[in-house]
């Protein structure tokens, strides 16, 4: 073979090299599935809640391991059975829509502590965790649904503050945009233990309050749960989609 033919189709078998080794990787890229947490807040009566355990890593700071939750002042449902029913309509989305889903629980009957919760996201190599709970007030007038985040400040996951603050703000404002629900913000908390153990981003959604007569009937209503856990997968969606290529 002449010299100049031989460079020839050296030349092309490392553009064809090329190409397939950017194919693959594209692939490979398309392929890559995001894993998400959810933490049904909770869980149902009988569980013995006289343990405790450390507020955040190192703290002497301790806090009861597991707590009842509120209740439908007007729905009559208990707290733990909102949140799970919600938070199985979100898994079922999410997994439509090609996401891995990691449930902390699937069912009333388990007892699991915050630092469980959190550990088993962390042990399932989530991405974020999305921590579906709903709110309750001495004021029945107090209504509205918001998000919670850790602070910059804070000692144990402060450097998470940035990327939960987003991911908040993306879930709380497709989530009031859909429901019609009061958006009362992003708040900052350093007194979660769900969220001062987590090792991935994190917020917590308190999808409106249980002892608000308007909330409490929206929220107990099976259709209106839909509209709310598809809202949550749209910011979910909204998130990945402004932060993929910075997760590894």
């Amino acid at each position: 073979m002449k010299k100049g033919r031989m460079k020839s189709v050296f030349g092309i078998w490392c553009l064809a090299s090329a190409f397939l080794l950017n194919a693959d990787a594209a692939e490979q890229k398309a392929e890559k599935k995001y894993i998400v947490a959810i933490d049904a807040g909770h869980q149902g009566a009988g569980q013995d809640m006289t343990g405790t355990e450390p507020n955040a890593p190192g703290s002497d700071v301790m806090k009861a391991r597991m707590v009842s939750g509120t209740q439908g002042s007007f729905s009559g449902i208990a707290e733990s059975e909102l949140n799970l029913s919600v938070a199985l309509k979100l898994e079922e989305e999410l997994k439509e829509r090609g996401y891995e889903v990691v449930m902390t629980r699937t069912e009333q009957d388990v007892s699991l502590s915050n630092i469980d919760r959190a550990e088993i996201a962390s042990e399932a190599g989530a991405h974020i965790t999305v921590r579906i709970h709903a709110n309750g007030s001495e004021d029945p007038s107090v209504s509205g649904a918001l998000t919670m985040i850790p602070s910059p400040a804070n000692p144990s996951v402060g450097y998470l503050y940035e990327s939960s603050h987003e991911l908040a703000q993306y879930i709380l404002d497709a989530y009031c945009e859909a429901t019609g629900l009061q958006n009362d913000g992003v708040v900052e908390t350093d007194s979660m233990t769900g969220i001062n153990w987590s090792t991935m981003p994190v917020t917590i959604l308190e999808m409106g309050f249980m002892t608000n007569q308007q909330d409490d009937l929206y929220m107990a209503d099976e259709t209106n749960q839909e509209i709310m856990a598809d809202a949550v997968a749209d910011g979910i969606d909204t998130y990945f989609s402004k932060k993929g290529s910075t997760i590894e």
